[in-house]
Formats: C-alpha cells, sequence, structure tokens
C-alpha cells in the first residue's frame, strides 16, 4: 500500500453539478482528493479556522460572499493559502484584483480534465497556471510599462516563471541554488513594479520580455 501523500483540494462554489464534476475528475487522480466543498464564502472561512487545504478552487461569483471577498479573508487567515481561480470570461472585471491579492492562477470553468489537474499540481509545486484564453485577455486589459533591463540570467528566471516553474524546478533546470532564483525573483518583482508572480507573468507577456 502507497503511503505516499496527496494532494488535498477544497471547491467553493455554488452550484452543486458542477462542484460534483469537478471532484469526479480529481479524485480520479490517485495523488489528490477532495476534502471539502462549499456553496459559498462564509462555508469556507469556517472550515479554514480548523483546517487548510492544500489548494483551493475559488469561484468568483457567489451569492453572499463572493470569491474575491473569500479569497481576501482567507489569506488574511491563512497567507500561504494556495487559491486557483475558477473563472468565465465575464469575470475579468475581478482578474487584477485578485491577482493583487496573491492568487495563485486563473482557470476557465470549461478548461478540460487534463488542463485542470495539471494547474493544480502545479500550483501545489509552488508554481502559477493560466489558462491561454484568460492570459490575453488580462494583458489586454493591462496598460504597457516602461521597458526595462535584465541580465541573462534574470530572463532565463523569468521564463521559466511564465512557464509556471516553481523555485525548486527553477534551481534543478538552471543548475543554481533556490536562494538564488528567489533573489532573481526578488530582483525581477521590483524592477516591474509587480506584487507577485502573477503580475510578474502578465507584465512580462504585455511587454514581451518574453512570448507565449
Amino acid at each position: 500500500m502507497s503511503n505516499k501523500v496527496k494532494i488535498v483540494v477544497a471547491i467553493v462554489d455554488d452550484h452543486q453539478l458542477f462542484r460534483n464534476g469537478l471532484k469526479f475528475i480529481i479524485e480520479n487522480e490517485k495523488d489528490m482528493e477532495v476534502c471539502f466543498e462549499a456553496s459559498n464564502g462564509k462555508e469556507f472561512l469556517e472550515f479554514l479556522k480548523n483546517f487548510k487545504p492544500d489548494v483551493v478552487l475559488m469561484d468568483i461569483n457567489m451569492p453572499g460572499m463572493d470569491g474575491v471577498e473569500t479569497t481576501r479573508r482567507s489569506l488574511e487567515i491563512s497567507p500561504d493559502l494556495d487559491v486557483l481561480v475558477l473563472s468565465m470570461y465575464s469575470d475579468i472585471e475581478y482578474y487584477n484584483t485578485m491577482i493583487d491579492l496573491g492568487v495563485k492562477g486563473f482557470i476557465l470553468k470549461d478548461i478540460d480534465n487534463d488542463e485542470l489537474i495539471e494547474a493544480i499540481r502545479k500550483v501545489h509545486a509552488g508554481g502559477n497556471f493560466f489558462s491561454q484564453e484568460l492570459l490575453l485577455r488580462l494583458i489586454k486589459n493591462k496598460p504597457d510599462g516602461e521597458g526595462i533591463d535584465l541580465t541573462k540570467r534574470e530572463k532565463e528566471v523569468l521564463e521559466l516563471i511564465c512557464q509556471g516553474y516553481s523555485n525548486q524546478q527553477i534551481s534543478e533546470e538552471l543548475f543554481i541554488s533556490q536562494r538564488t532564483v528567489e533573489r532573481h525573483r526578488s530582483s525581477l518583482l521590483f524592477k516591474t513594479d509587480s506584487k507577485n508572480s502573477i503580475s510578474l507573468v502578465v507584465y512580462a507577456i504585455k511587454n514581451n520580455l518574453v512570448k507565449i
């Protein structure tokens, strides 16, 4: 019998059938399980007081407390919580707010099964994840910034960050220490005036620092 630790996922969405579908897909993976389902933000916040999942799939539009406010309060309770946003195309007005709060990724609600599992794994490993369609919409709605000068190594690190790599994965790919990776990441955040890795990705692609 395997003793491998599973990735523990919570789902916060007000549609029961949609939650059922997500749970079915996730629990078909041997290394994942759904620990909790909430139909609104208040239910999830009560749960979070006593238990912390590895990854949270967070809907934006919910009755009562929406996903934006739920995310804000969740990260106050547990600042290192990995939040993966469940999005519709119409949710674009909330994207920049969610990025500033520190979510780890965005996926469309009509995402295919493989991409959903990839997103959960990347976020759990310390990386970020965007559905490509959503990333393009974010880029179109974010103002251009001024050009910046990056070192060769910073460009290499940035390219991998934009691919959703974690610090450990970047360290292994470039044969440098994780401390060095973190130093480069901090420098990139400073140079681009980005609050977190997701806003850094949007800035990088918007300003042609990397290609998608």
